[in-house]
């Protein structure tokens, strides 16, 4: 009975890889013979069934780059930037992307210290950092009972410089971790969809204008309040947009 429930479940996951398989290579076609409306139709199914990839993601923003759509384009491209970070050819079409944006806006640049965290922090993800983190505290315990342990003096200095060691390197670790958890992987990003949104200075339609942003624009989002969102741009600038006019990444 275990074999046969077993086989049940192999048997409905392979016919589950092998469809979305198929709608993938359909996809494909689709855009090989330049029908991309049809390629992003079918592209979008995949993701309906909960299938996200950097491949799908990079296809699909390929596709709305060809029909012009700026925002779905960027957007897409970014997403699958998320899942392979770094990635050349990613990089290289979300530049294409972003040239054909109204707005452009200089990045305020990194200084000092967080310039440099932020930099390091990137080397690994926040899970690895996290584990590094663990296994020092384990490899410290073992070498804290060993200390306690053994009686040779010679064991117990090498055991009590080596736990000395990894305590710190655990603590640094684990501040690396929190680091990057809070000032990187807390962010909210967004991209701009309505072609036109005007951002104002407060969350509602009285208050004045602080500037216009057009379709594919970057945003960083600080807060909510009901239909709102309040959002920052690379510039530094700030102000508060219609939740509806933008799509969170």
């Amino acid at each position: 009975m275990k074999y046969l429930i077993l086989y049940i479940l192999v048997f409905f996951t392979t016919i589950s890889f092998s469809q979305e398989d198929a709608l993938f290579d359909k996809a494909n076609t689709f855009y090989k013979t330049e029908n991309y409306s049809e390629a992003v139709k079918t592209y979008e199914q995949l993701l309906s069934l909960k299938k996200e990839s950097p491949e799908l993601y990079f296809n699909l923003g390929n596709a709305h780059y060809k029909l012009n759509n700026t925002a779905q384009s960027i957007y897409n491209y970014e997403k699958a930037l998320e899942l392979s970070p770094n990635n050349k050819d990613i990089l290289q079409n979300l530049a294409f992307a972003n040239n054909m944006k109204v707005d452009a806006f200089e990045t305020l640049p990194e200084m000092g210290y967080t310039k440099y965290m932020n930099a390091f922090s990137r080397t690994f993800s926040t899970t690895v950092w996290s584990v590094l983190a663990i296994i020092c505290s384990v490899l410290f315990t073992s070498a804290l009972i060993i200390y306690f342990f053994t009686e040779r003096t010679q064991v117990k200095r090498i055991f009590f410089i080596a736990g000395f060691v990894l305590l710190l390197f655990g603590l640094f670790t684990l501040g690396v971790a929190n680091y990057r958890y809070n000032n990187i992987d807390m962010k909210t990003f967004a991209i701009v969809f309505s072609k036109e949104s005007k951002v104002k200075t407060e969350a509602n339609f009285k208050s004045e204008d602080a500037f216009i942003l057009h379709e594919g624009t970057k945003v960083t989002v600080l807060d909510t309040i009901e239909n709102w969102k309040k959002i920052k741009l690379s510039n530094g600038k700030s102000g508060w947009i219609l939740k509806n006019d933008i799509k969170s990444l």
